[in-house]
């Protein structure tokens, strides 16, 4: 996957210096064309050029289909840039993401003139956010224990991603293991976690040998009632994956041939590039409603059913158990510290861009002109203006969609940014100060008779007090952080259900429900000096998202811990801070959304422009690749710019 394309327009430019030492010239990246032709609608390649075309971008392979993450590695991970000699160049990059922080850092090092504008007013990384106390952006204590950290964005990195790992190991930063499902104190999995759809609770274990009655309560045919809702799902991709891939002797799918797998690859987007995940599962897969329904819930597909079938398609194949994923202790922020930390002479905070001429429209008539204001934050408002031979733009679609520039970019351009889907995603985070979820039941009760004689016995039966006078209660709750609102919330939002399930006894993974919860996360790792933790007690996308932006936060905490009990059990309340974080994507001023989540049919209509260059403007970000969300995404984008800029 990446954000790359194979360009239509001509490449005119060699760079056999760069050949020599083994970096890929900018003309044998897709998306770099060396002509820019205006805002005249560009010819519409036949059906098979767009679906070859989104193949090597998924693939990332250049004009002549040769993969070029080896040479990105060597750039990013290596060699670096050659240097610029007697050719550097004064280069604009806008935004302070991870690929405008790695391509003024390639740019830089090569001798050329950069300079990073960054509208936030203290934080680097984009979508890289912590919940955390100090960092570079000196945030105040977010938590009761100003030990805890918590992920509002990136969390979770695959080892399929070499850019990002490699970086992070070249760093210095320690990376350790994030367990998507859930595992035992040995680290072995143990699927004790919890669904929780239609009324029935049932651990994941549980459920993986006996799926008949939640696919029941779903109204499945009989003929899936021995089958979980992966098993179907994989099932119905698995043709789908024979395009391209072969499964191995170890169970795991590995790509075929070059060649094959771009043919493959091609195949497959020329026949579903136009199609959404519900019209292949329905009409393709032969599925009925209930069942789409019963993967939806369980394979977190509901949300997206309307949205492009190669987004899910792609994401299916990464997010799945036999993927490992990895974290960074300390939290992901520390890699936007890193990256930072490289280039942190060259930022300005505090720039929000308000208009972008370039070429004859700008004032010298040539180059770049941005036009920048302040956010005002406690002084006056600051007009500034900086002038670039290029620019590198690192603004989400989304964002860009409300910038003037001038003139007009191309019309596929303008297209790309106009019509590009972004999704939503909330989550919501909740501190507790014991590792709850980490004990068995001869702990829970240990714990609750120590605080009040009776009280574990009141639990389990049904009979402890329900009007909140037992939120926070336990003398290992910090003091200070429950606020008179939330306790308000709580006690007319709590939950109505008054049984009390087995202790969960995990670590790491998650539950999921199909209350507005939905997905449950468990820290992988207790952080160090701290009996306490945060639990991802809600992580949604799109509508799910959506649905949790009419709560302020002090409404959102109580909601999230109600939704929690339902899984877990009333008696949870007992060891919750009071504090908790929330982040919505959607309304996040800088990010205007998670992710670019294309619609059916825009990869072949869209993704050739994302990345094209225009006159001195280059793009970069993850959205401009196919591992949109994804920090090896913004990754390639950076690498793939630096190219462009350095050989224009």
């Amino acid at each position: 996957m990446s954000m790359h394309r194979l360009s239509r327009r001509a490449f005119t430019r060699t760079a056999a210096g760069l050949a020599a030492v083994g970096v890929p010239s900018a003309a044998a990246v897709p998306g770099h064309a060396a002509d820019w032709s205006g805002s005249a609608p560009p010819v519409a390649p036949s059906p098979e050029e767009a679906s070859a075309e989104v193949a090597r971008a998924l693939l990332v392979l250049d004009r002549n289909d040769q993969p070029l993450i080896p040479a990105y590695k060597r750039v990013l991970l290596g060699r670096g840039l050659p240097r610029a000699g007697g050719r550097t160049k004064k280069v604009l990059v806008i935004g302070a993401g991870a690929a405008g922080l790695t391509a003024a850092h390639l740019l830089n090092e090569a001798g050329h003139e950069v300079t990073v504008i960054e509208a936030n007013g203290n934080r680097a990384g984009g979508r890289i956010k912590t919940f955390r106390t100090g960092g570079h952006e000196k945030a105040d204590q977010p938590f009761a224990d100003p030990k805890q950290y918590a992920e509002a964005g990136a969390m979770r990195i695959p080892d399929v991603h070499p850019l990002v790992t490699g970086l992070i190991d070249q760093l210095g930063l320690k990376r350790r293991r994030f367990h998507l499902t859930d595992v035992g104190s040995d680290s072995k999995a143990t699927g004790r976690t919890w669904l929780y759809v239609n009324g029935i609770r049932v651990r994941r274990a549980d459920y993986a040998k006996n799926p008949k009655a939640v696919n029941r309560s779903f109204g499945v045919p009989q003929r899936l009632w021995h089958l979980t809702a992966a098993q179907i799902l994989d099932s119905a991709l698995d043709p789908v994956r024979d395009e391209f891939s072969v499964t191995g002797s170890d169970g795991r799918r590995v790509d075929k041939p070059l060649p094959e797998c771009l043919a493959g690859w091609t195949r497959v987007v020329q026949q579903f590039g136009q199609w959404s995940m519900y019209r292949f599962l329905s009409e393709h897969a032969g599925l009925d409603h209930r069942t789409i329904e019963l993967m939806g819930t369980l394979e977190n597909l509901t949300s997206r059913l309307p949205l492009s079938f190669l987004h899910s398609f792609v994401d299916a194949a990464l997010i799945h158990p036999q993927t490992r994923f990895f974290e960074i202790d300390g939290g992901t922020a520390r890699l936007a510290d890193a990256l930072l930390a490289r280039v942190d002479h060259l930022v300005r905070f505090d720039c929000r861009v308000t208009r972008v001429a370039y070429g004859a429209e700008a004032p010298a008539g040539k180059g770049v002109w941005v036009d920048t204001v302040s956010e005002s934050r406690g002084g006056p408002v600051r007009h500034e203006h900086f002038t670039a031979d290029v620019a590198i733009v690192t603004v989400p679609f989304s964002g860009l969609r409300q910038l003037p520039i001038s003139p007009p970019l191309s019309y596929g351009k303008r297209r790309a940014i106009i019509e590009t889907h972004y999704d939503a995603a909330t989550k919501v985070l909740l501190e507790f100060s014991r590792r709850w979820w980490e004990w068995t039941e001869a702990e829970w009760k240990h714990e609750l008779e120590t605080f009040r004689p009776g009280l574990y016995a009141a639990y389990r039966d049904g009979k402890a007090p329900t009007d909140g006078s037992l939120l926070g209660a336990h003398p290992s709750v910090p003091q200070g952080w429950l606020t008179d609102t939330q306790r308000v919330q709580y006690a007319a939002r709590r939950s109505s259900l008054r049984d009390q399930p087995e202790a969960t006894a995990a670590i790491g993974g998650g539950s999921l429900s199909d209350n507005s919860n939905r997905f449950m996360f468990h820290p992988s790792h207790p952080v160090p000096g701290s009996e306490g933790g945060v639990i991802l007690a809600s992580y949604s996308w799109s509508d799910d998202a959506l649905r949790w932006d009419c709560l302020d936060d002090d409404a959102r905490y109580p909601h999230a811990l109600r939704g929690l009990q339902d899984v877990y059990g009333q008696r949870i309340e007992v060891f919750y801070t009071g504090a908790g974080r929330t982040q919505s994507w959607v309304r996040d001023p800088y990010a205007y959304g998670e992710a670019a989540v294309l619609l059916p049919g825009q990869h072949t209509a869209l993704q050739p422009h994302f990345a094209s260059v225009e006159g001195p403007l280059h793009f970069a970000g993850d959205h401009t690749s196919l591992k949109s969300a994804w920090i090896e995404g913004a990754l390639e984008s950076a690498v793939r710019t630096a190219l462009e800029v350095h050989h224009a």
